[in-house]
Parts: structure tokens; C-alpha cells; sequence
């Protein structure tokens, strides 16, 4: 009888834990190397917000501004010197000039860009340019008036690029077997999202010590300083953990034989811009896929300047901004931890694909109406909302963060999830060259499409409270195609799936046929 019970016991171990313990000296180091990377990612998506939406004569207006003109030249830029230092240095000293560029910016920036603000921000250039040029290009000029703050804001951008998608998951894809990635993986997302347990703690802790402090005193400046002191630490622990899987971990042949890893590995065909165009419009089912990406990550785009446009009408002091976005960074990595243990999965099990794959539009589409309703008609609400014993704003306000909340979390549970599920039925030439012309077109159009789309209002209309009632359309229109293309290709994917069944049940048919002839000759 025991030794029944063994393998049901085993089943339900490798159901909640999926990892043997000898397999903790590898998988540990790469959840804590996550965990301080996103760490700091979390802190520095927080302060640049913070530091660019309530910098003087700046606003939210000036995002999309910057993620077009400063952070995607930038981002080349960066690639282009990084691929260059690939070919001289080892993986391992790249890592650690990578990782100590950041450090040594940040800790300049706190020790020395910020404290000389106001020698080095040309304000007096910055007020004769906007006299000349129109009311919408405010959120440009925003750029070159605080330019220390929008360099702040392009490295923590580009940690979340480099730190994240090309050292970490460079180096998990490197070092992790594939038998490995299918039990590890979900560790190391978790292990992101444990972090803002901890950072949103931190970020609420040191904005909150201007109460702290006497008048005078600039209680910004000390915050950062605290904040960037512990990116600063972060990042030196990061590279101990590093040198530590590279010393004690990769040298164990149990956990890495770099001959069996590339083996087991087929390298992602590289695709141009161009040939991922040509290729999604050749397959509708690609097609319908790629419009996913590409709608979630306009629709985010819109949502959150918006939205950060009315944080800074609520929280102009960058301080207390500080606090409010550590409280949106707890709240979401509790949500997010949440959803990815107890729904994603279910939802997906109970109600199938198609239910998984519409939940985060439909999420965003309850909530922006909401939002923009609370932000578009609050003249028309003050009545209604005074009897709430609140205002329009912050109803504003807190109808935004719940969006990007569900927005994020449904995302990581359920979106992310579905996505992957779908390249499942197609053959394999279908899934490599699919997904390669999708991370081409996706994210350079989720990413770069809305900030577009705003600048082009705002140099049209003047602000971002003008152009907020077209924001609002726009989001609209594109959350009806993220819907009508994931019923679109709910269908397919069930079509496909029915005949990938049907091929399977055919050849053991085929198989047991032959088995059974075979044994008659025998017999």
C-alpha cells in the first residue's frame, strides 16, 4: 500500500512545488538576482514619474514626448555601444560594466545632477522657447528645461530593457535548462513580484519624511537620496549574486553543461521590421495575435498619462506623488502575486481560452469608462460626488490606479498566459518565425503608438486636458479590436486545436492497427 501512495504524493508535491531540493542552489540565487532587479526597477519607474510630472513647467504631457524623442534614440544608442562591448569583453565582465554604468549614473545623479538643478537646467532658454513655439509643444520644451530629469528618466527606463529582458532573461535563457524553464520560470516571475512587496514599503517610508522635517529643508532631495542609496546597494548586491551562480553555480555539472543547453535550444530567427510586416499579414491567425500585443500596449500608453496627468493635479508635491505610487506598487505586487497563484490558471482550466484572453480588455474597458467618465463630466458630478464626501479628481484618481492595477495584474495572470497558450497549436516554423515578427512589430508599435498619438493631439489642441476626450475614443476604438480580434482568433485557436486532436487520435489508430496486424502474424 505505501508504496501506492508514493507516486500520488510525489504528484501533488510536483503540483505545488515543482522543484527538488538539490535544485535550490540554483534556483534561489536566480530568484534573488530577479528580486533585486526588479527592486530597483519599481523604485526608478516610481521616482521618474515622480520627478518629471511634478518638475517645474512639466507634466505628465511630457511622457510620450520622452519615450519618443529621448528614450528610443537612447535605447539604440545603447544597443548598438552594448553590442559593440560583446565583442571585446566576456558575458560576465559585460554584465558587471552594465550593471555599474547604471549604478555610477544614479549615484551621480544624487550626489551631483540634482543638488546643481538649478545652475544646470537652462530655465531662462526654456521660457524664451516656449513663448515661440505653440501651447502643445509645452510638454517638449519639458524635456530640455529639466534635462538632468529626463536623463533620470531614460536610464530607468532603459534598466527596465537592459536589467530585465536582456541581462536576466539573457542569462536565465543562457544557463537554464528547458526542462528547468518550465518548473524555474514561474519562480522568477514571482520572485519580480515579490519585490514590490518590498519596494512599495520603502518608496511610502522615505517619501513620508518630509513630515519629518523643518521647513526649509529640501525634503525631495533627501528622498532621492535615500531611494537612489538603495538602487545603489541593490545594484552592488545584484553583482554578488551574480559572481556567486557564476563561482558556485555554473561550475556544478547537476545544473550546467553549456554543450547539452544549446543543444536543447533553437536560436529565434532574427527578422527586420519589413519581413515581420510582410509575414503578419500573410497569417491571419499571426495577425490577430500580434494585434493583442499591439493594442495592450497602446491602451496602456494612453491610460497611464492621463491618468498621471490627474495624479499631479492631485499630488503636486512630488513628495507626496512619492508616497501615493509606493502604495500603487504594494497594492499591485499583492494583486499581482494573487491572480498569478489562484485565478490566471483557474479561470483558464474552468471557463477556457477564449474567457482567459477576453478578461483583460474587458477590465480595461469597465474601468476607463469610469475613469474617463469621472475626468471628462466631473463639472457635471460635482453634485452626486459631493454626497460621496469626496472630489471628482480624486474619484479620478483612484479609478486610474485600479485600472492599471487589474490592468497589470490581469496581464501577468491571465493575458501573458493566453498569449503563449496560442502559439501551442501552430507547426514549428509557424511558432519561431510568428513570435519573432511579433516581438518586432509588437513592441515597437504597443510601445511607441500611443505616445505618438498623444503628441499629435497635444501639438494640435494645446494640453492634455484638452485632448483628453479624444484619448478616451481612441482607447475605446482600440480595446473593441483587442476584443474583436480575440474572438477571432478564440475561433481559430479552437479550429486548430480540434484538428491537432484529431491527427494525434488518427496515428494511434494508425498505430494500434498496425499493432494488431502485426500480432496476427506472429500468432
Amino acid at each position: 500500500m505505501s508504496d501506492v501512495k508514493k507516486p500520488e504524493f510525489g504528484r501533488w508535491r510536483s503540483f505545488f512545488w515543482p522543484v527538488h531540493t538539490f535544485e535550490l542552489k540554483k534556483l534561489l540565487p536566480m530568484f534573488f538576482l530577479f528580486f533585486f532587479i526588479n527592486f530597483n526597477y519599481t523604485i526608478l519607474r516610481d521616482t521618474k514619474d515622480a520627478l518629471i510630472v511634478t518638475a517645474p513647467g512639466s507634466g505628465a504631457e511630457a511622457i510620450p514626448f520622452l519615450k519618443v524623442w529621448a528614450v528610443l534614440p537612447m535605447a539604440i544608442l545603447f544597443m548598438i555601444a552594448y553590442s559593440k562591448l560583446s565583442n571585446i569583453l566576456s558575458k560576465q565582465r559585460l554584465f558587471f560594466v552594465t550593471i555599474s554604468f547604471f549604478i555610477a549614473f544614479f549615484a551621480v545623479f544624487a550626489i551631483v545632477l540634482y543638488p546643481n538643478r538649478d545652475i544646470l537646467h537652462p530655465t531662462t532658454a526654456a521660457d524664451s522657447l516656449q513663448a515661440l513655439l505653440p501651447e502643445g509643444c509645452a510638454g517638449f520644451i519639458a524635456l530640455f528645461r529639466n534635462w538632468t530629469y529626463s536623463l533620470f528618466y531614460v536610464m530607468s527606463e532603459l534598466w527596465g530593457s537592459v536589467a530585465i529582458s536582456l541581462l536576466f532573461w539573457g542569462f536565465a535563457n543562457d544557463i537554464t535548462k528547458v526542462n528547468e524553464s518550465k518548473r524555474f520560470y514561474a519562480m522568477f516571475g514571482l520572485g519580480a513580484n515579490f519585490a514590490m512587496l518590498f519596494s512599495g514599503p520603502a518608496i511610502i517610508y522615505f517619501s513620508d519624511i518630509r513630515s519629518k522635517l523643518p521647513a526649509g529643508v529640501d525634503a525631495w532631495g533627501i528622498t532621492l537620496n535615500y531611494m537612489l542609496g538603495m538602487v545603489v546597494l541593490s545594484g552592488l548586491i545584484i553583482m554578488g549574486i551574480y559572481w556567486w551562480i557564476n563561482k558556485n553555480v555554473l561550475t556544478d555539472a547537476r545544473f550546467y553543461e553549456p554543450a547539452e543547453i544549446q543543444k536543447s535550444k533553437k536560436e529565434k530567427p532574427k527578422m527586420s521590421l519589413k519581413e515581420s510586416f510582410m509575414y503578419l499579414a500573410r497569417s491571419k491567425y499571426i495577425g490577430c495575435l500580434a494585434i493583442l500585443v499591439i493594442a495592450y500596449g497602446i491602451a496602456i500608453n494612453l491610460v497611464e498619462v492621463t491618468w498621471k496627468g490627474q495624479l499631479k493635479m492631485q499630488y503636486p508635491n512630488p513628495n507626496d506623488y512619492q508616497t501615493f505610487m509606493g502604495y500603487f506598487s504594494t497594492i499591485t505586487g499583492v494583486v499581482t502575486i494573487l491572480m498569478m497563484l489562484f485565478v490566471g490558471g483557474n479561470v483558464i482550466r474552468r471557463f477556457g481560452w477564449k474567457t482567459g484572453a477576453l478578461i483583460t480588455p474587458v477590465v480595461l474597458l469597465i474601468t476607463g469608462v469610469g475613469f474617463f467618465s469621472f475626468v471628462i463630466f466631473r463639472e457635471n458630478l460635482m453634485g452626486f460626488i459631493a454626497m460621496m464626501g469626496t472630489t471628482p479628481l480624486m474619484l479620478a484618481v483612484l479609478f486610474g490606479t485600479a485600472q492599471n492595477i487589474m490592468s497589470k495584474s490581469a496581464k501577468y495572470s491571465l493575458f501573458d498566459p493566453t498569449k503563449e497558450m496560442a502559439y501551442i497549436p501552430l507547426d514549428q516554423e509557424s511558432k519561431v518565425k510568428g513570435k519573432a515578427a511579433i516581438d518586432v512589430v509588437g513592441a515597437r508599435l504597443g510601445k511607441s503608438g500611443g505616445s505618438l498619438v498623444q503628441q499629435g493631439l497635444m501639438i494640435g489642441f494645446g494640453s492634455l486636458a484638452a485632448i483628453t476626450p479624444y484619448i478616451a475614443a481612441i482607447l475605446f476604438f482600440i480595446i473593441f479590436a483587442w476584443i474583436f480580434s480575440a474572438n477571432a482568433l478564440s475561433k481559430r485557436f479552437a479550429k486548430l486545436n480540434q484538428e491537432k486532436e484529431e491527427q494525434a487520435k488518427a496515428a494511434q489508430s494508425e498505430m494500434a492497427a498496425k499493432g494488431q496486424v502485426q500480432q496476427g502474424v506472429t500468432s
